[in-house]
């Protein structure tokens, strides 16, 4: 007879024997035994875990601004807001992983090691999540000011050559949700009809939903009758430029009726789609983001000006240089950009000639003085040194935020989809802004 045992060994199974007479013995997982871990929440991160990375960040940001939104203040009534530290440096750790579902996020909070560090037993979920990613356009804009100008304050990077390229983004919204006026007209007309027969419903027989279901079918149906106004008021707008251009298409202009703001823009691979043409600026000799925008242009024609005139505004000075592909090369704005007070020397690809044997680099008939210097410009070897690095530096940015999933956006709206981008170039400066100095205190 066995002798009982305090602490008896886990059990073992004999399993099928593919050899011999014996049948070997293995140990069966047992997730019923009860195990006590004495450990707290920090010492479930390793000191050189990226989630400790991101919290140092964010802790040398400025969120004032974040905290004076909050309406639960000491000494009044009213539920704990949570810490908008908390939120930011979720949001930056999921970015850097390639989260961008609100959903996915409030997920790994429960699940995850790192979430739950950074939540510090904050509960929080996916409504919040949601909203706070795009409710704070401005303030994450001068979050991205902050993050290059302490970076330019230790002289770790410098404004004297930038680079730009254009982004497409696929946009939350179908091919088939385009209409013309007609079309959104009558969506129109039965978006009001829905809207006013879940009134309705409700004045008939309240007790018929509970008061959730209620606010978020009605939430619902505003929404749709917001966009199908919204779509009215960008076919009109399409109207207006068409005539201004004297534009002879005699195909109605077409807008969507499920992200009004969206263009069917041409792709990368060559197809149209519904997208969003995304602009990034990025020193030549640093991998950080200094500017961002978000348009609805199909192409990068005119996007030059705004995005210098940002630069300007950020950090109170022009780059001397800016380095573009051959789409960014309107006349318009070359004239524009080499007019005083800050003129800049743009460094972009001259097309080649329709004419066979013309001289690409010479001057041509009716060039404003500006195009011709650009041309003459071009076709020096300081200026293709610096055309040849285009790539390996603004393609670079399109690379990062692409890898993180930024190629179809979740949201709808220019002000949203800007929100969205700048928290991917939060997330590049906090990475190669805390490598850069690195690399200068090992010097």
């Amino acid at each position: 007879m066995d002798e009982p045992t305090l602490f008896p060994l886990r059990p073992t199974v004999p399993a099928a024997s593919t050899q011999g007479s014996g049948r070997p013995r293995v140990e069966r997982a047992d997730r019923t035994q009860i195990e006590w871990r004495p450990l707290a929440l920090d010492q479930l991160v390793p000191p050189e875990h990226r989630a400790r990375l991101v919290w140092r960040f964010v802790e040398g940001l400025d969120l004032g601004p974040l905290y004076a939104r909050i309406a639960a203040v000491e000494g009044t009534p009213g539920r704990p807001a949570i810490d908008p530290q908390i939120l930011v440096a979720l949001w930056l750790y999921a970015t850097l992983e390639g989260v961008g579902s609100a959903r996915a996020v409030d997920r790994l909070c429960t699940e995850h090691v790192a979430y739950q560090w950074l939540c510090g037993g904050v509960s929080v979920n996916y409504h919040t999540l949601a909203d706070f990613r795009v409710q704070h356009v401005e303030i994450l804009d001068d979050l991205l000011t902050q993050s290059v100008a302490a970076l330019l304050h230790a002289g770790l990077v410098t404004l004297a050559v930038v680079t730009q390229d254009g982004y497409k983004v696929r946009a939350s919204a179908g091919a088939a949700s385009f209409h013309r006026r007609g079309t959104l007209q009558r969506c129109l007309k039965v978006a009001r009809r829905h809207v006013a027969r879940l009134r309705q419903e409700v004045a008939a027989d309240p007790a018929a939903l509970t008061r959730r279901q209620q606010v978020a079918r009605e939430r619902a149906a505003r929404a749709r009758e917001q966009r199908a106004r919204a779509a009215l008021t960008h076919v009109a707008e399409l109207e207006r430029a068409k005539q201004a251009q004297r534009n002879r298409n005699p195909r109605e202009p077409r807008a969507s009726s499920t992200d009004p703001e969206a263009r069917v823009m041409k792709m990368s691979d060559g197809g149209y789609r519904p997208a969003y043409n995304v602009q990034l600026a990025r020193p030549l000799d640093a991998p950080i983001v200094v500017g961002v925008e978000a348009t609805n242009a199909g192409s990068d024609f005119g996007q030059l000006p705004p995005m210098l005139a940002q630069l300007e505004a950020r950090y109170g000075q022009t780059p001397s240089t800016v380095v573009a592909d051959g789409g960014f090369a309107k006349k318009a704005d070359l004239v524009t950009l080499s007019a005083p007070p800050h003129p800049c020397t743009v460094i972009a690809p001259v097309l080649a000639p329709k004419k066979p044997g013309q001289d690409r680099y010479a001057p041509r008939c009716g060039d404003p003085p500006a195009v011709a210097a650009w041309r003459r410009r071009m076709a020096t070897a300081a200026a293709r040194a610096l055309l040849r690095q285009r790539p390996g530096a603004a393609e670079w940015v399109n690379a990062q935020v692409s890898n993180r999933g930024l190629i179809r956006v979740r949201v709808r709206g220019l002000a949203k989809v800007r929100a969205v981008v700048l928290w991917h170039a939060l997330a590049i400066n906090l990475l190669h802004g805390h490598a850069l100095r690195a690399a200068a205190t090992a010097t």
